[in-house]
């Protein structure tokens, strides 16, 4: 997941830097302290791949904008995008959500899995290495816990990791008490009655608006999306 390179890349450029200012900073400045330019040129695509680096995305403006408002939430902030960009990562979603908190995931677990849904893909090499890495997302974003024997574990939801989360259900289409439904907001793992909390905080502190009477919810993004980007968010969500 490359938490702690995009907790420092974050920490030095603004919420509108563009891609060439975080190549600038990743290739020339080396802010990451990479110890070759074909290093820092290796972690810039990698960072690009699992978050975009561009404001011009959604929710890559989604993801920073809430980065600022609470520190506790950056590492699911953070899982939540990579999932979103990484098909292979996100494929390993269920596995590690439908395992009960302090039951132990192995290394070789995921390698099973990965094989049985990849079959042919890898080479025993990457498939070790691609493995740990998925091990080691996870554990940065709380799910797992242990250096050596990873256990399943629960991690920190805060009301901005809610509303990224519904933000991406919104993307897609869901909408009202459906976007409480989606796979997003069931990688947060918590009940419903404590999502609509953590949903409610997160209108009070303006994250979005949330509005939940007599059953029936709403929720709005404003100021998420262009008026462009919303014109072509309706348009998908009307073919699904």
């Amino acid at each position: 997941m490359m938490f702690d390179d995009l907790c420092i890349l974050f920490s030095r450029l603004p919420v509108n830097a563009s891609p060439a200012d975080y190549a600038n900073e990743v290739v020339n400045n080396n802010i990451l302290g990479k110890p070759t330019k074909k290093a820092r040129e290796l972690a810039l695509r990698h960072l690009i791949a699992l978050y975009g680096l561009d404001a011009q995305s959604p929710l890559f403006r989604a993801m920073r904008r809430l980065w600022e408002v609470d520190e506790a939430a950056q590492p699911v902030l953070a899982l939540t995008v990579a999932l979103a960009r990484d098909p292979l990562l996100r494929n390993t979603q269920s596995f590690i959500l439908n395992r009960q908190p302090g039951s132990p995931v192995t290394r070789e677990d995921l390698e099973k899995l990965l094989v049985a849904d990849y079959q042919d893909r890898f080479s025993s090499a990457s498939l070790k290495s691609f493995a740990q890495n998925v091990n080691g997302t996870w554990t940065a974003a709380g799910f797992l816990s242990g250096r050596v024997r990873k256990t399943r574990s629960v991690p920190i939801i805060t009301p901005a990791n809610v509303a990224l989360c519904l933000f991406l259900g919104h993307l897609e289409g869901f909408s009202g008490q459906r976007l409480f439904t989606s796979p997003w907001i069931e990688l947060l793992t918590r009940p419903l009655d404590e999502l609509e909390g953590l949903a409610s905080s997160a209108s009070h502190r303006g994250l979005l608006v949330f509005m939940n009477a007599g059953g029936v919810k709403e929720v709005r993004f404003p100021d998420f999306l262009t008026p462009e980007e919303e014109e072509i968010r309706q348009e998908v969500s009307s073919v699904i």
